[in-house]
């Protein structure tokens, strides 16, 4: 399961790489199409049309988030949940000097 905060941290890395990012409640608005925050979806996809590009949501309630799986990671061994090993996240972020 991918945890709010792992959202978080994944639009905030999009954004600082200079990715559009939309967020907020999602919403069929009938005719009119889907908006999240009150703003059109086409219309925010309109601003990159030509381009080419990668469309990432995530739903962040509990009933749309997948059940969690154990992964193994490759560089240590240790089993964890998520996207990364938070074992060698912290050891690469302190030798980073983060």
């Amino acid at each position: 399961m991918l945890k709010i905060s792992g959202a978080r941290d994944l639009a905030v890395k999009a954004h600082e790489l200079g990715a559009a990012v939309l967020r907020g409640k999602l919403e069929h608005r009938g005719s009119a199409g889907w908006a999240v925050d009150g703003r059109p979806v086409a219309e925010w996809l309109a601003e990159l049309e030509g381009q080419q590009v990668y469309l990432i949501a995530i739903g962040t309630d509990a009933k749309s988030a997948p059940a969690a799986s154990k992964r193994t990671c490759r560089t240590c061994g240790r089993e964890y949940e998520g996207p990364e090993c938070p074992h060698c996240r912290d050891v690469r972020l302190r030798l980073r000097g983060q």
